[in-house]
């Protein structure tokens, strides 16, 4: 059970801001010239926060088995957050900014950032309940989604619209923009200015 000195520790971790601001870059490409990785790359130019980088093709993240999630159920409940297991959970709860770049496959986004989404829905670090309903933990008040599509964006339920949902319903992160390049391999498309209005769209943001 989570006491109310881990709460006020939680809170803590939530308000309290150090020196210097760290956006987390949640890196789901894994072709060398990924061109969702390009327009990533040009907004975290644009950020002046320290840059921590989670290279998702890189990362080996726990098999969400049963064995698994009983345990960490079990590890939730006690509000035992020790384990080398929920140091990318904190690590998420305590960013000021958050860059997802997931190019747009099979109407969604690549299957290694589902697993790591799934690993940092911890209740107690990046939310808890209240009244039976979600109440975000997470220091972030924005996060943006990078993607890029050869052909059309179908549908952003899957990739954007999910994302969103999770940041806003559990994590407590008010806005979420998306940024997106598609139709990029359609023939007599011209991918250079479909990215070059990609980029125009990041250059113009306020951040």
């Amino acid at each position: 059970m989570i006491t109310q000195l881990d709460y006020a520790k939680l809170f803590f971790m939530k308000t309290a801001r150090g020196k210097e601001k760290m956006t987390l870059f949640i890196n789901a490409c894994v072709r060398e010239q990924s061109r969702t990785k390009q327009l990533a790359e040009r907004l975290l130019d644009r950020l002046t926060d320290e840059i921590t980088q989670i290279e998702l093709s890189k990362t080996r993240l726990p098999k969400a088995d049963g064995e698994f999630i009983s345990w960490r159920t079990e590890m939730c409940a006690r509000g035992d957050f020790s384990s080398p297991v929920f140091d990318i959970a904190k690590e998420f709860a305590r960013a000021d900014t958050v860059v997802i770049a997931a190019p747009y496959w099979d109407l969604s986004f690549p299957a290694a950032l589902k697993s790591y989404l799934e690993q940092v829905c911890v209740v107690g670090l990046t939310f808890r309940y209240e009244n039976d309903r979600p109440k975000g933990l997470c220091r972030a008040i924005k996060l943006y989604y990078v993607t890029t599509a050869g052909g059309p964006v179908v549908s952003e339920e899957f990739g954007f619209g999910y994302v969103k949902a999770l940041a806003q319903g559990f994590f407590g992160i008010g806005e979420c923009v998306m940024i997106k390049a598609e139709n990029l391999d359609v023939r007599g498309a011209d991918e250079m200015e479909i990215m070059a209005g990609a980029m125009a769209q990041i250059d113009a943001l306020k951040l």
